[in-house]
């Protein structure tokens, strides 16, 4: 094997542990009490089913926990995002949202390694057209979550 394979290999090897470690101990488990926001979506193609629960503080997201059953994509990707937002600025969160949801289609390049922390784990999804619904559930509620909670704000 070349230096190159063994390195991505290594890689490889690498994002599955981070998936699996977000999907054995996901990160944001369970549900809020009087949460501002709750939103659930079931992916009729695979099963994945995903509540959202967000707390706002202000402009901020003061707390975000989630819930559900689905493959281990879907349920680390909740996890991962729950733990990136956490704490950010809604508009910002809104805005990253949609980002990576076009990194994950394809409609946009991601950064350089590292810069997306455990979110690296999921670049391999990009090229299994059939899983990219499955990372992006948890981003699709986010972000309706947050432009429900905007739009409250702002009427």
């Amino acid at each position: 094997m070349s230096e190159p394979d063994r390195e991505f290999a290594a890689l490889d090897w690498l994002y599955q542990e981070i998936i699996l470690d977000h999907y054995k101990r996901p990160r944001n488990f369970g549900t809020l009490e009087a949460p501002d926001v709750a939103v659930e979506e079931e992916n009729p193609f695979c099963g994945d089913r995903i509540l959202l629960h967000l707390k706002a503080d202000g402009t901020r997201i003061a707390d975000i926990r989630f819930s559900g059953r689905g493959c281990a994509i879907s349920q680390a990707s909740a996890s991962m995002m729950t733990e990136r937002v956490k704490g950010m600025d809604l508009e910002d969160a809104l805005r990253f949202a949609e980002e990576f949801r076009q990194m994950m289609r394809g409609e946009k390049p991601f950064p350089p390694e590292g810069a997306l922390e455990d979110l690296d784990a999921l670049r391999g999804v990009r090229e299994f057209p059939v899983r990219i619904k499955c990372a992006t559930l948890a981003w699709d509620l986010l972000q309706r979550s947050l432009a429900q909670l905007l739009e409250a704000k702002e009427g």
